[in-house]
């Protein structure tokens, strides 16, 4: 069927397949997301599914590895959500006991006075609060509030239509992609124009990209946030550990880290007669939740993962205001298709190195030397695991004494 086209006709039937692959983007565009996060669980736990599946059928390989899915991402967070609702109900009801202690009516007549002692001291106000002019804008708040909330409600019941529409869409398009995966690669390979020595190099960056990004940094940020919210509750400050958990692992996705918010908290202990526990906060996040990074690093992230550290920010954030929290996963893989497809360009018509694409075995020989090396060198100053370059003086032949 092949020789039955002409060049002609070849020419139009590659444009044909460019416009409706558009037009079938376009179509699917409300669950592009959801395709993708299916696409992404389902390249990590493809292993999984190819052990099991050498043991029994594949509708009961693919269910078990749903589930192992779900157990996976679902439990540790609903779990820590749990932790974080009951911490939330204990200062709830630390702030009842404190209600019930306070004489408000006191404490109010306090409160308006500093209040309208303030408004005196600026410049062209001339406005005094009075009790009766209080309640009505807390009328007034009230009112807004419960339209907010009426609205919300009524929005939440088309949500749970939406949220179960798009649960069961996930699960066949995951279930799909789990059992058909080399197919889809296939079919990537022979849809790329450039062929598939470069479609492998796609493949391989992008799946390095999100097992970096999801299991990787993942283990990395979660270790990085329980130590930093363990070292404010040691330094006395115990409200809100779990969410202190939860806040600081999502801070260690970017490249500036928790370190954004434990330092200041630090500086703020320091500052209000915490000296003690502002400077362990501070030195504990210098010395430990940092070598942390430098630590498991080596293990969970490969170098042909890496993106420059500005790079990677500006992905994340960028990916977080596209894609909400899956961003975090999604702007990094988008980001390393840019990288390669620039790097391609480079290679094919500047005639670059095909290092940045492919790799070299020194790049490998250095991931080795730093999984081989002991963890605690590789965190010292001046200890960290280099390539030895050889020295070309001592390699060459010594030169022939004159006769």
């Amino acid at each position: 069927m092949k020789d039955d086209f002409t060049l002609t006709q070849k020419r139009a039937l590659a444009v044909l397949t460019v416009v409706a692959l558009g037009v079938g983007a376009y179509f699917l565009r409300s669950y592009l997301l959801l395709i993708a996060i299916a696409a992404v669980l389902a390249y990590l736990f493809r292993p999984l599914y190819q052990r099991l599946r050498a043991r029994m059928n594949v509708g009961l390989s693919a269910t078990v590895t749903l589930f192992a899915a779900v157990a996976t991402v679902a439990l540790p967070l609903a779990g820590v959500i749990f932790l974080a609702f009951l911490q939330i109900s204990q200062m709830v009801t630390s702030v009842s006991h404190w209600v019930e202690q306070t004489d408000f009516t006191a404490l109010a007549e306090r409160l308006l006075a500093s209040i309208n002692q303030l408004l005196a001291r600026v410049p062209f106000i001339d406005t005094t609060l009075t009790p009766d002019s209080v309640r009505d804008a807390a009328t007034k708040l009230g009112q807004g509030a419960g339209q907010f909330a009426l609205e919300f409600a009524r929005d939440s019941v088309g949500g749970i239509a939406s949220t179960v529409t798009a649960l069961v869409i996930f699960l066949y398009v995951f279930i799909a992609l789990l059992t058909n995966g080399d197919s889809v690669v296939s079919l990537f390979r022979d849809l790329n124009p450039l062929g598939e020595k470069v479609s492998d190099i796609y493949l391989a960056k992008v799946g390095a990209m999100v097992s970096a990004t999801v299991r990787g940094q993942f283990i990395i940020a979660s270790f990085q946030g329980v130590a930093g919210a363990i070292s404010i509750y040691i330094a006395g400050f115990h409200d809100g550990f779990f969410m202190l958990v939860i806040f600081l692992t999502a801070l260690s996705f970017i490249p500036l880290g928790s370190g954004i918010v434990t330092i200041p908290i630090g500086i703020a202990m320091a500052v209000f007669g915490n000296v003690g526990g502002g400077i362990f906060v501070v030195a504990f996040h210098v010395i430990v939740v940092t070598s942390i990074d430098n630590i498991l690093r080596p293990f969970l992230v490969p170098r042909s993962a890496h993106l420059h550290p500005a790079l990677m920010l500006l992905a994340v954030f960028a990916g977080l205001k596209m894609f909400g929290f899956w961003g975090i996963v999604l702007g990094p893989v988008l980001m390393i298709i840019i990288v390669t497809t620039i790097s391609v360009y480079l290679v094919v018509y500047k005639d670059a190195s095909t290092d940045s694409l492919t790799g070299t075995a020194a790049d490998r020989s250095d991931d080795d030397a730093e999984r081989q090396t002991p963890w605690w060198r590789r965190i010292l100053p001046g200890k960290a695991a280099t390539r030895t370059e050889p020295d070309p003086e001592a390699d060459a032949e010594p030169a022939a004494a004159p006769a």
